[in-house]
């Protein structure tokens, strides 16, 4: 799996739950990802699992955009 920043993260196959990503660990695109989830606006550092998925960052989803100055806590170690 290769991301890049703006890129949504899908955690399973019947999640309804969706992360923007914003930051990298590697420059390659490989896990660990930076994601704020945006239902919730937390940070977290993520390790997808094998049913995650990946949207490009020009690709819409029918989620709602995540509120400006949400809260930003620290980024745990999340198992997606």
């Amino acid at each position: 799996m290769k991301a890049q920043v703006g890129d949504r993260l899908i955690p399973g196959e019947s999640s309804s739950r969706t992360g923007l990503i914003i930051g990298l660990r590697e420059a390659d695109g490989s896990p660990p990802y930076v994601v704020k989830w945006l239902d919730t606006g937390h940070i977290a550092l993520v390790f997808p699992g094998p049913y995650a998925r990946l949207l490009p960052g020009h690709q819409q989803t029918d989620r709602p955009a995540p509120a400006a100055g949400g809260p930003a806590g620290t980024a745990g170690h999340v198992r997606a």
